[in-house]
């Protein structure tokens, strides 16, 4: 699934190459991506609309044309593409839309579970998400304040959206291991000290990623449809079994909430 690196490396890029395109034709392939309205709805409000700014909001993407909002949320294999007119379609196509200027914006998903939202008088936008870790207001302070009085895994309150948005397995693993953390710690354990560590930690990563374009482990890719660099640069997500980089012990993993958790159990306490 894409995270927050992922989703604003998408955000960027079509921030540059859809602000001031119209909409001249939509196609919708996959009804029932379309959560909540009718594929008709959906074609009169974004033909003739121009694209005005793309903001992201955890990991929703929120096109914006004029009043109106148009939101993706890519879940575990959506892809958003910008393509130029004529290129063959691909399998699993859910939306088209045809741009002016011949160009598309294509909506890919494989697994079929990417969600469209349409609200073509502004509407709620996503409601019920946490603090954005790269924001001003994710301090040190607000992480501890996060984990005060939390019984769970710290791994599973970071993957938790309604506390943080945006992060995800891959990048909570990651910062786990920076920070020195088993990802199964109770929250309200973690020492002022291990809350220091852990928030420049996910910090430091997220802005890695981004500068690397993502982590393209799966069916990644951005929007000009080119895969991410930082799976280079994993030291424990998705490598149960492998040597630590740090002191050479085998990598564990466990389970948290459903979800694998890779750590050292040497360098993490």
């Amino acid at each position: 699934m894409p995270e927050l690196p992922e989703v604003e490396t998408i955000r960027r890029i079509l921030e540059s190459k859809i602000i001031g395109k119209q909409v001249e034709g939509v196609e919708l392939y996959l009804r029932k991506a379309l959560r909540n309205a009718f594929p008709e709805e959906l074609s009169g409000g974004l033909r003739g609309a121009v694209f005005t700014g793309v903001k992201r909001r955890g990991k929703f993407l929120i096109l914006e044309l004029g009043d109106a909002r148009l939101i993706f949320h890519l879940r575990m294999t959506g892809q958003l593409l910008v393509v130029k007119s004529g290129t063959p379609l691909p399998k699993h196509l859910s939306l088209r839309l045809l741009l002016s200027g011949d160009e598309e914006l294509w909506l890919v998903d494989q697994r079929k579970f990417a969600t469209i939202d349409w609200l073509p008088r502004g509407g709620q936008l996503p409601r019920g998400l946490g603090v954005e870790p790269l924001a001003a207001e994710f301090t040190g302070q607000r992480l501890g304040d996060i984990c005060q009085g939390r019984r769970c895994a710290i791994k599973a309150l970071l993957l938790n959206q309604q506390h943080i948005a945006g992060l995800g397995n891959i990048y909570a693993d990651e910062s786990l291991f920076r920070a020195g953390i088993r990802p199964d710690r109770r929250a309200d354990s973690l020492t002022a000290a291990e809350i220091r560590r852990l928030h420049r930690a996910i910090r430091a990563v997220l802005r890695e990623s981004l500068t690397a374009g993502g982590t393209s482990v799966r069916n990644y890719l951005n929007a000009e449809g080119k895969q991410g660099a930082f799976q280079n640069e994993l030291r424990v997500y998705g490598r149960k079994g492998e040597p630590c980089v740090r002191c050479g012990t085998p990598l564990e993993r466990i389970k948290i909430g459903g979800r694998s958790s890779c750590f050292c159990p040497r360098c993490q306490s």
